[in-house]
């Protein structure tokens, strides 16, 4: 399963997102579940660092499967609608594969 944790501040911000684990929907190299994740967060990810000022701390673990990046600083209006873009298609992949491929959740950071 596909752990996806999108991280918020106090004031509804968003501050980040973590993705962790393989979806297991099929073998690796073939699983579409994983490639649409991964598309979404890694094109979000170069989206910011193109077309904002906004910086982020990345961590990746390939083994893992594990990616997380978090706003250095508060984030601007772009950041914001990149994000609420990527937590758009990420619950429309949670919505049309609901066996337990993939789990959103909100955490206050």
């Amino acid at each position: 399963m596909i752990k996806i944790t999108i991280y918020k501040n106090s004031k509804g911000s968003f501050a980040g997102l973590k993705s962790l684990g393989h979806a297991g929907y099929a073998d690796m190299g073939y699983d579409i579940i994983c490639s649409a994740v991964s598309a979404l967060v890694i094109n979000t990810i170069n989206s910011i660092e193109a077309f904002t000022e906004d910086r982020l701390k990345i961590k990746t673990d390939e083994e893992k499967g594990m990616i997380e990046f978090k706003f250095v600083d508060d984030i601007s209006q772009n950041s914001t609608l990149l994000m609420k873009a990527l937590e758009l298609g990420l619950q429309g992949i949670e919505r049309d594969y609901n066996d337990g491929y993939i789990r959103i959740k909100f955490k206050e950071v």
